[in-house]
């Protein structure tokens, strides 16, 4: 197999990505990628609060899911003060550090309204005492100079703010956008369905191209959906970090860079059979990878399936990612036809009915 992506792919990439996906409000972002997928999967599991699902022979007994999560970080309108400025709280892991001077949209019932992160100009600051961007003294201008001027535009306590930044590509094969944290997830996993019915493959199992909401908050849709569908063994595949850029350290956050192939993990959560198949696939199939440790748990939707239903097998394989939780997110394409292909190979060789179990 040689190049994965095709025009088709490319097109519902930046069409996903450019589309908003805040946590809580992911159902348009849902809509395209289920449009997507319709072709290649026989029916769709959705739930109430929005995880989709594209299921290949649903009747099956045995049930195997790939999972992704569509969610992005965001704000919300927290207070809004006598002069017109905004105040707002995480919805997420939003990163205070680089709010100042970013464009913002604001969601509303009237539509979109623009917005910026102010920021004191160098001007007027001390040298030495200057404070730095944190939760409460950074602040949304909408252009308004009082409190009744903002209402009118439609913005209220609980509103949804997300960054506008769109997708591009960077010295021709690194993919840069907001939200490949883990819209690029959600991209991937529908490439492995897209190929499985492209070539003909015949599966043994039922399987769940799975795309959770609300992975950032603490996992909320895995849990969900995880009951929904009691899955028999679960490949999830997220996000970690490249930490080859500066004020990294390798020994305390792993050695893991873009280029160098798909992050296998190593974790409690981590089913070791499971995990040992995927590597002997890579291997197999010459796919490079490197791998990752975690102490305690992955911090993915892994963490999720490996701990429902009495235990599903469960493993992890990352997309190494640079500048996590900002508008400047990276890949390197190697890095997610790789991830594709380590996917799409695994599953071809799981057996109907496989426990995976340390004691057959």
């Amino acid at each position: 197999m040689d190049s994965i992506l095709n025009e088709k792919s490319h097109e519902f990439l930046v069409k996903y990505l450019n589309n908003p996906a805040p946590t809580g409000y992911e159902w348009e972002s849902q809509k395209i990628w289920m449009d997507y997928l319709k072709p290649y999967v026989d029916e769709f599991i959705t739930d109430t609060y929005g995880t989709a699902v594209g299921v290949i022979n649903p009747k099956a007994k045995f049930k195997v899911v790939i999972e992704a999560h569509s969610d992005e970080i965001s704000w919300y309108v927290n207070y809004i003060s006598d002069k017109g400025l905004i105040s707002v709280i995480r919805n997420g892991g939003s990163d205070h550090m680089i709010a100042p001077s970013k464009w913002v949209n604001i969601h509303t019932k009237k539509g979109i309204v623009k917005g910026v992160f102010g920021w004191p100009a160098i001007h007027t600051r001390i040298a030495g005492k200057e404070e730095t961007p944190k939760l409460e003294n950074i602040t949304i201008d909408v252009g308004a100079s009082k409190k009744e001027e903002v209402e009118k535009m439609g913005i209220h306590v609980g509103c949804v703010i997300t960054y506008p930044d769109t997708f591009h590509v960077l010295n021709k094969n690194k993919f840069v956008c907001r939200a490949l944290d883990n819209r690029i997830g959600g991209f991937m996993i529908a490439e492995v369905a897209r190929l499985l019915k492209e070539n003909t493959v015949d599966l043994p199992f039922g399987l769940y191209v799975t795309n959770s909401v609300q992975e950032e908050i603490g996992l909320r849709g895995a849990e969900m959906i995880t009951q929904t569908i009691k899955p028999d063994v679960a490949i999830i595949t997220d996000v970690c970090h490249d930490t080859s850029t500066p004020m990294i350290d390798p020994k305390k956050q792993g050695d893991n860079t873009i280029g160098k192939g798909p992050v296998i993990s190593y974790a409690p959560a981590v089913q070791q059979l499971l995990r040992d198949r995927i590597i002997d696939t890579a291997e197999a199939m010459k796919i490079p990878f490197q791998r990752l440790a975690s102490s305690r748990y992955t911090g993915t939707d892994t963490d999720a399936f490996a701990y429902s239903n009495g235990g599903v097998p469960s493993a992890l394989i990352s997309l190494p990612l640079k500048y996590m939780h900002t508008t400047v997110e990276m890949v390197h394409q190697e890095d997610v036809e790789n991830v594709i292909k380590l996917i799409y190979e695994t599953l071809q060789t799981i057996k109907n009915g496989e426990k995976f179990s340390y004691f057959a």
